[in-house]
Order: structure tokens, then sequence, then C-alpha cells
């Protein structure tokens, strides 16, 4: 019998089997992947833009350069990164072959296929040889992940030294009150909302509740050390509702 046998893992307030939650995500963004990018803008008013660019204002990408975007969907990241770099290339990986199928449609509509690659994978088991890419991303896609732990060490093992790591994901308001506030707009507007653009209130259900489980900013910013990265930092976004963390390979 295997060790993980019986081993349990959250989704969203649930407990379920680790080996269920790959299956669950994989239903949550096969179901939502038509209007992904629709309830991105819907839910945050747009934020979430304004949050990529910081990121790729930290990143700074440099022009050949190779990016793994894991958990990377419909390519926002990727793009924004090629557009930055002005030539490069990027591996867009993902567990669900729908999200990575919009992602291939916005391909080839922005004329960049040649630039991208698409790949089916998961993320604490990368396809790919150690030293492999200059940089590694990962946006909105970490709280999702069984063991985030282990996904942060594949992402050391295919980085080429002196590679960087980078992960936007929700977080933590250190201010009582307005996290008070944003719990009650996200548990009462954000799943509706979804019933109404989406046809999906379950997916968004648990997407608000699986941000409530992921670990906050320094509990977090441990974990990346843990994994090996130097100079790990991270700068919180609209006080804290989103976090970045960044991380050297040295």
């Amino acid at each position: 019998m295997s060790d993980d046998a019986g081993k349990t893992t959250h989704f969203g307030y649930q407990t379920v089997p680790e080996s269920e939650k790959a299956g669950r995500v994989r239903g949550v963004f096969s179901n939502v992947a038509s209007k992904y990018d629709v309830m991105n803008d819907a839910m945050s008013f747009g934020i979430h833009r304004v949050w990529k660019d910081a990121m790729m204002d930290w990143l700074a990408p440099r022009p050949g350069q190779q990016l793994l975007d894991v958990a990377g969907g419909t390519g926002d990241i990727s793009f924004r990164f090629l557009k930055r770099a002005g030539r490069g290339h990027a591996t867009v990986l993902d567990l669900t072959e729908a999200m990575l199928n919009e992602g291939r449609l916005r391909a080839d509509a922005a004329d960049m296929e040649d630039s991208l690659d698409w790949v089916v994978g998961d993320a604490m088991d990368l396809p790919f040889e150690d030293d492999s890419f200059d940089v590694y991303t990962i946006s909105f896609g970490i709280r999702n992940i069984t063991r985030p732990q282990e996904a942060l060490n594949e992402a050391y093992r295919v980085l080429r030294p002196g590679g960087r790591l980078m992960v936007l994901e929700f977080s933590q308001i250190p201010n009582p009150t307005m996290q008070w506030a944003y719990d009650r707009y996200s548990f009462n507007v954000i799943p509706a909302m979804g019933q109404v653009i989406a046809n999906d209130r379950d997916s968004y259900q648990y997407l608000v509740e699986s941000i409530r489980r992921f670990p906050d900013q320094d509990t977090f910013l441990d974990m990346v050390r843990e994994a090996g990265f130097d100079n790990a930092k991270y700068r919180n976004l609209s006080m804290g509702i989103a976090c970045l963390h960044s991380g050297w390979k040295l």
C-alpha cells in the first residue's frame, strides 16, 4: 500500500482524500474554462490586470528568457511575459485541457502561437529536465495544488541556476476590519456572480473557500525558502488581498 494511502487534504472547506483533489480541481476549471477570463474581470473589477502588471514589473522579463508558467490556464501571464520580454518562449502547463484550449485560441488570435507551448501536466511532477527554465511563474494556482510544498520543490528543480520564481496568489489582509468586509463580499457576491456569468455557483464557492485555506504571507514565504530559494521576499497587493512572492535559485 502507498505511503500516501489514507492521507487527506482540503478542497475548499471539505476534507477529501489527497487522491481526489486533482480530479476535483480539474472538474472546477473544466466547468468554468470558457468564462474564466470574463469572471476574473467581474470578480476583481479588473484589478487582477493591475496585479499581473505588478508581477511583470517586479519580474522584469528579458529578451530570450524561457518561461514555465504553471497552472497557466488561458495563458494570461505568458502573453504578458512575452510582450515585456520582446522575444522569448513560454511553456504553459496546466492540469486542465479545457483551459489550455482557451489559451490556444487566444494565442492564435494574437498571432503568438510560435512562441508558446501548451502542456497538460502536474505541478508536483513536472515533465521537464532539471535546469530547463529561466523563470517559473504560477498565478492564482498554487492554492489549488494538493501539496504546494512539492510544487515549490519542483519549481526549484526545473529552474536554471540564477532562475527566478514568482508566485501571485490571493492572501490575507492584515487589517481585521478590512478582512471582514472582504469576506462578506467574497462569500455573498462571488458565488452568485459565478452562477449568473458562468452558470456555476459551486465552482466559485470552492474558489472563495480555497483562498481562506491558503497559508498567510509569512508562512508561505517560509515554504519558498524551504524549497531552496534565496533572497525570498513578498509584496502585498491591494492591502494583502493578493500577494507576490519572489525567490531566486542561486
